[in-house]
């Protein structure tokens, strides 16, 4: 039997079952034909897995970053799963400073177009036919979107991953990063070749072992939107730790200097990554208790990771006290947490209320103007900061959700993440059509 004819026929039962017998008929075969159909989608995409322009499951906001990074040129593009059609895919494309998406729509007969007049067997077939003319998009289109970011290292050496002991002898420092009350950080070179940041512990300035109860728990806490621990030297003083390096320092300085010229789209990217790591410290039953835009730090094509556990606890309850005379930045700690030193996972989503407003005004100091006592009065009493100059309501709204009074009211941090990754999402009528001659 034909399959137009199979096909024209199971409609008919479906929409015509005379009887019980005919219902099961109609249901079985739907269900097969639907499970043929998801086994051959699968089937097509993993013919696509080594085709250097697909790039699977990821959102338009994250195709939107890859593609403008520097290394990407006019006409640089991906293609990659619909994210609400189930059988489709979507076309990325650099067109200068902006990028456009294309929906490719999938035949019933088999095959692929974008504009009806022009249909293809495969995506190589469109992929190769639109690199010789744009017909109707943009731009034709150059090269595929490059992939630059790398795996994180997890350790220096396979000794280090279990034994965390390095020889201070294999460190090399480069030039000083930074330094404190306690101590400096610097970059440096382990064996001459991986760059890492060494954070040093001034003698005499500070117990070692609470210096060093911050690597204790970046052993413990593996993702790949903190910090990552390398190795310690602790056999001698001045004691070490190595960790990965980030390129553009801290979040803090990147937006007064050179992350002025972000754009309010990559500034959300960012704080959806940092919410992201929040959001593994929650799974994890850890609390940051010091989340900052000092306290993230920026690689390359704008990676950002949470940084600075000096701070963090394991909570086996919902809540930690802090000890008496413990100090606390003012203006980024939760009032509860601030007045009677009751920390929780929903003290770090007040905190990260106020990171958002970092990020939308390029590193402003929160409640500009006021004193500590001042904010501390003021906030127990129902202020909130005003919304910023050019943030949007909606994600003034999210701050102020961060900002509820009552704790268990705030929203998760897997919540934030998704609603940020999600900020800019579109509906399907702003997708691009190929234009017509």
């Amino acid at each position: 039997m034909e399959l137009d004819t199979l096909i024209r026929d199971t409609i008919a039962i479906v929409k015509y079952p005379v009887c019980a017998c005919e219902r099961q008929l109609c249901s079985f075969v739907h269900q097969n034909m639907q499970a043929d159909l998801a086994f051959e989608d699968d089937d097509e995409k993993e013919h696509y897995q080594n085709q250097k322009w697909y790039f699977r499951k990821i959102k338009r906001i994250e195709a939107e970053k890859k593609l403008l990074l520097p290394e990407n040129e006019h006409g640089a593009f991906l293609i990659r799963d619909s994210e609400s059609r189930h059988n489709d895919f979507s076309l990325s494309v650099r067109d200068g400073d902006t990028v456009k998406h294309y929906r490719i729509r999938q035949l019933d007969e088999g095959g692929f177009f974008i504009a009806r007049r022009t249909t293809f067997r495969t995506l190589q077939e469109l992929v190769e036919h639109y690199s010789k003319d744009a017909d109707g998009l943009c731009v034709s289109l150059n090269k595929p979107c490059v992939q630059i970011e790398k795996p994180v290292t997890e350790g220096l050496s396979h000794r280090t991953r279990d034994q965390w002991e390095i020889d201070r002898s294999s460190l090399k420092f480069v030039r000083k990063l930074g330094h404190g009350q306690f101590g400096e950080v610097w970059e440096g070179l382990w064996n001459n070749t991986t760059p890492v940041a060494v954070k040093t512990l001034k003698s005499g300035t500070m117990d070692p072992k609470d210096f060093l109860a911050e690597a204790q728990i970046m052993k413990k806490l593996r993702h790949n939107k903190l910090i990552q621990l390398y190795a310690v030297c602790t056999l001698e003083e001045p004691i070490y730790i190595i960790t990965e390096l980030m390129k553009n320092g801290s979040l803090l300085d990147y937006l007064q200097g050179k992350g002025r010229c972000l754009k309010l789209q990559q500034l959300i990217d960012m704080a959806a990554q940092i919410a992201a790591g929040m959001a593994y410290l929650e799974s994890q039953n850890y609390i940051h208790r010091d989340l900052a835009a000092r306290n993230v730090l920026v690689a390359d094509a704008n990676i950002v990771k949470i940084a600075d556990f000096g701070l963090a606890r394991l909570i086996k309850e919902d809540e930690y006290e802090a000890r008496v005379g413990a100090r606390f930045p003012i203006k980024w700690t939760a009032p509860e947490a601030a007045n009677y030193s009751k920390f929780s996972i929903k003290s770090d989503v007040w905190s990260f209320g106020i990171l958002l407003t970092e990020l939308v005004t390029y590193g402003r100091i929160p409640y500009p103007g006021m004193t500590n006592a001042e904010v501390l009065h003021q906030v127990e009493h129902g202020y909130r900061m005003p919304c910023p100059q050019n943030c949007p309501a909606a994600l003034y709204e999210i701050m102020l959700e961060c900002w509820h009074k009552d704790p268990l009211k705030r929203p998760t941090f897997e919540t934030l993440q998704w609603k940020l990754e999600d900020f800019f999402t579109m509906d399907n009528s702003e997708y691009k059509e190929a234009s017509a001659y």
